[in-house]
Formats: structure tokens, C-alpha cells, sequence
């Protein structure tokens, strides 16, 4: 069976449809939205683990004796105090400080790192890598890659299980090559998308299910299950994590989301580093916040969001928590509203619910349970 029309496929198709897997398209591909059920899968994650096909993200490099250089000048983070085998997340930006995506970047060599970016904007972000590259070598590994994410308490367990080696001194945002995994080697980096603890594995993609099914088998006796895009959506939302399209995108800054401890103003040289320099000079307008809603209704992107009787923003990601049992959201106020405890209210459904206003992340695992991102 072909894929339908102007939708991809990763290499474990086959393994998600003889799963059960719900297929819906999503940033041109078409993937598992969920399984058994997208609250199983959610909860799996936060108690136990889930196993995620991430094989749409892209993969990047920048190599050659001006690859830090380049690095430094695409992202607000700072890539000069990475050791080989570390990473950190960052966006890219516009000179005027819009995002053009966030990443995660390694660095694998000494000359040589590696971009993780988003599925729907890898051929944008290709080209504006390589336009900003100053001399660097620019490769879209993409399609030479599949990646899993294996995630929640029980991940590490889960890994060991399936490799037969521990992963306890994997600090996160580290990574290491050469894993002995279902008769090939892979690259396992402590990394995740989920709140919890968790890893990704990349592999050659002909070797992808072999993987994913030696994980599974690993795992079963930890509580492991497959886990979609659903629960993925539910679990990085109560973690805060930025989805790209939504929270985050070419007309929003770091400074306006909750990122600005990505932007290093002291490095010079980096794309919008004098648009977000102004910026925090003068003070963003508008933040973006996270809000609980005390009533069933559950807020959705594009939601107006209302303040004192006058419209105050939208909802730009909104769902019902399965882990806190309530509908959570974050959304874009005028600054002087984005203070834990503001009023609000969520146009849902022609209906204006009450909201309030709370710290970030709505999530976060209990101490000592691992890393994470």
C-alpha cells in the first residue's frame, strides 16, 4: 500500500500499522496519532515508558574548520562551551528576532555538529544554514536517518534491558555512538520531548525496525509501550515545551516565549542578536503564559483569550491534561498580565471560561527520577 498522496512514510510504518496505530498526516508525513489510547499512552510515559517513531524530525550538519563559527552565528545559545558529545537547545532567528526554528545542536567531532530540527521546517532550514554557513560544510542527513525517542521513568531500565549496557553516567543533553543495539550500532543521546526522562536513538533507517522491535521486547516487562503523536502533544504541553507552528514561530521572539535563557547577549555576532538587545532594553509587549481552566471546557489553538472585558490574545496550544486532570494552555498577554495568579478568560465554544494564570512548566517529575531535557 502507497502512502496517500504528498505524505511520507518513515521506516516503521509497517511496525505502527500491524500495531494498531492510528495513521493521520502531520508536517507531510504520515504517522501514529496514537494506539490504544491516547491517555494510556500519556500516562505510560509519565509512570513507566512509551516508545515514539521520531524518524520525521531532520538532522543537519555543519562541519569543517568553520563549523563553530557558523554554528555560533545561527543560534542565540552559545556552542563554543559544548565538549565533543554534548548538545543544547536553541532557536534560530531573524535579524528582527523571530524564530526561524528551534534546535537541538551537537556537537559529535571537534569540527563537526549535528542540527535536530523540526520536520515542517527542515527544507527552510536547510537553506537558511546554508546561507549563513560562512564557508562551513552543510550535509541534510535527513533521509539517512531514522530516530526513536524511548521516554519516562523507566527508560533507562528499559535501555539497558535492550543493550545490555548501563547509561547511568549519560548526563543529559549528552550523547554517545557506537551502541551495540539489535545486531547494529546506534547513536543514543539523553534527550526528550516529554517532561521525563528519556533517550534518542538514531539509526540507519533499513535497520529502524529491528530496533523498534528489540526495544519493545526489552521493555515489555518495565511497562514499555508504543506511544503516538497525541500523547506527545499532551506530554510536551504539560512540560511546557515549545511546538513550533503553534507557541513559537517567525513573528514571536525568544524573549516573548519563556526562552530567553537561550539568549546569550553577551556572544556576539549571532543573527537578531541587536533586535533582542533592544528588545530587553526596552521590554517585550506581550508573554507568552500557561493558564488552568477550574471548568471542563478544553481550549484549543486559536482561542480568544479575554481580560477585564476586552480581548487580550489567543490560545496557542491547549488540551486536557491526563497527568493533572484539568484543561491546561499557554497563549501570547499583554506583559502586564502575565503574573501567576492573572485573570483571564477562554473563548471556547462562543462560550468565556474563567482562567488563571500559573507557573511554568504545569509538569514537572518528581526529583531524582532521571533527566531530562
Amino acid at each position: 500500500m502507497t502512502a496517500p498522496e504528498g505524505l511520507r512514510r518513515t521506516p516503521l510504518h509497517e511496525a505502527h500499522v500491524a500495531a494498531g496505530g492510528r495513521m493521520v498526516p502531520f508536517a507531510g508525513w504520515e504517522l501514529p496519532v496514537q494506539y490504544r489510547g491516547i491517555g494510556e499512552e500519556h500516562t505510560a510515559v509519565r509512570t513507566a515508558a512509551g516508545l515514539f517513531d521520531v524518524s520525521h524530525m531532520g538532522e543537519i550538519w555543519v562541519e569543517g574548520p568553520r563549523a563553530l563559527d557558523a554554528v555560533q552565528r545561527l543560534i542565540t545559545n552559545d556552542a563554543g562551551r559544548l565538549a565533543v558529545g554534548q548538545g543544547l537547545y536553541s532557536p534560530m532567528c531573524l535579524p528582527t528576532g523571530g524564530i526561524v526554528d528551534d534546535v537541538t545542536v551537537f556537537r559529535v567531532a571537534d569540527h563537526a555538529y549535528l542540527f535536530v530540527v523540526n520536520a515542517a521546517t527542515r527544507a527552510k532550514d536547510v537553506a537558511w544554514i546554508e546561507e549563513h554557513a560562512g564557508g562551513a560544510v552543510v550535509r541534510d542527513a535527513s533521509d539517512e536517518t531514522a530516530l526513536l525517542a524511548l521516554q519516562g521513568p523507566r527508560a533507562a531500565a528499559v535501555l539497558e534491558a535492550a543493550t545490555g549496557r548501563a547509561f547511568d553516567g549519560l548526563r543529559r543533553f549528552h550523547l554517545i555512538g557506537g551502541v551495540a543495539l539489535a545486531g547494529t550500532r546506534v547513536t543514543v543521546s539523553r534527550t526528550g520531548y516529554t517532561g521525563e526522562d528519556g533517550f534518542e536513538i538514531a539509526v540507519v533507517p533499513e535497520l529502524a525496525p529491528a530496533v523498534w522491535e528489540a526495544l519493545l521486547t526489552a521493555g515489555r516487562p518495565h511497562g514499555l509501550v508504543p506511544a503516538g503523536l497525541g500523547a506527545r502533544d499532551t506530554l510536551r504541553l504539560e512540560a511546557a515545551y515549545m511546538l513550533y507552528g503553534n507557541d513559537i514561530d517567525e513573528t514571536t521572539s525568544p524573549l516573548e516565549a519563556p526562552l530567553g535563557w537561550t539568549v546569550k547577549l553577551d556572544k556576539a555576532g549571532f543573527i537578531g542578536r541587536e533586535a533582542l538587545l533592544a528588545q530587553k532594553t526596552a521590554g517585550v509587549g506581550r508573554r507568552l503564559v500557561g493558564f488552568e481552566i477550574a471548568d471542563r471546557a478544553i481550549p484549543r489553538q486559536h482561542c480568544a483569550i479575554w481580560a477585564d472585558q476586552a480581548p487580550a490574545g489567543e490560545v496557542t496550544s491547549g488540551s486536557f491534561s491526563p497527568t493533572l486532570r484539568r484543561p491546561i494552555g499557554l497563549g501570547y498577554v499583554p506583559a502586564a498580565l502575565a503574573l501567576p495568579g492573572a485573570a483571564l478568560q477562554i473563548e471556547v465554544r462562543d462560550r468565556r471560561v474563567p482562567a488563571t494564570v500559573v507557573r511554568l512548566p504545569f509538569y514537572r517529575r518528581p526529583a531524582g527520577s532521571g533527566e531530562t531535557r
